[in-house]
């Protein structure tokens, strides 16, 4: 049996993300031409994603639809707020697996080549370059809470408030939501007074290693988790380079990207517990 391709959506992934896209009724007067099928624009999305080829080169031979119009409902499905949702969902679930755990949270940042987009700046690490960055904070197992887009000439230590503000509240157990992890783990990069002050306020311990210490802290035992989620993160091929003008359309691809991590993640506890 052939192993199925990463951007086929099977009946289960399905039935999670299509109670989230918002209907679109079809006009009982001038219809127009009859909307493509959510489900193969939506593999559309996921070819590029994975693919990082441009949207004008989607091949039509996969029925997915054409590029523009996968761009489209892209678009349209980020306005209406799918990807967070979806996110949020999956994070509900695996928090309900006792996947998810919320002791710890390791945060860092990442620099990407861009082409375009407001959200750009020259790169410190590329030669002066335009760049975007990518600031991502994971729960102790490495799993993406929530995910930022900014320059690339912005510090990360800036993102550091930012990103655990941007950690939606998760349900999936009795009681009140998890939103605010026990400890955030962070490398030389935040070590900022002003910023341990304002975690604190959150009432989030930090553990930031301090700069002219030696190596060799302990922390980076712990804090490898959200390199790896960076690594699975920029296996997305659309997400190494960007190449969107709008920072929003990137910014959908980051949280979708997340999301599929976190499904990935699910379906693995799923298959250790079948």
């Amino acid at each position: 049996m052939a192993r199925p391709k990463p951007w086929e959506v099977d009946d289960e992934l399905w039935s999670v993300i299509e109670p989230l896209l918002p209907k679109v009724e079809r006009r009982a007067r001038h219809p127009g031409r009859k909307r493509h099928p959510d489900r193969l624009v939506f593999q559309g999305i996921l070819f590029v994603l994975h693919t990082g080829i441009s949207w004008e080169h989607l091949p039509q031979e996969l029925g997915f639809g054409s590029g523009m119009t996968c761009w489209r409902r892209l678009a349209e499905w980020t306005e209406a707020g799918v990807w967070p949702r979806l996110h949020e969902v999956l994070l509900a679930r695996l928090r309900s697996t006792d996947a998810l755990d919320f002791s710890l949270a390791a945060v860092d940042g990442s620099h990407i080549r861009a082409k375009r987009g407001s959200k750009t700046g020259r790169s410190p690490v590329d030669r002066g370059r335009s760049g975007s960055k990518h600031h991502l904070i994971t729960d102790a197992t490495g799993v993406p809470l929530a995910v930022t887009l900014t320059g690339g000439n912005r510090n990360d230590v800036t993102q550091l408030i930012p990103l655990l503000q941007a950690v939606p509240s998760v349900r999936g157990k009795r009681g009140r939501p998890r939103r605010r992890p026990d400890v955030v783990l962070a490398d030389r990069g935040y070590d900022h007074d002003k910023y341990r002050r304002l975690v604190w306020d959150l009432g989030v311990k930090p553990m930031i290693a301090r700069r002219g210490t030696e190596h060799g802290s302990g922390l980076g035992t712990q804090r490898w988790v959200v390199e790896r989620a960076f690594a699975h993160l920029h296996w997305f091929r659309r997400l190494r380079i960007r190449w969107e003008i709008r920072d929003d359309i990137h910014e959908a691809f980051l949280t979708l990207g997340c999301a599929l991590i976190c499904w990935r993640r699910l379906a693995a506890v799923q298959r250790r517990h079948s």
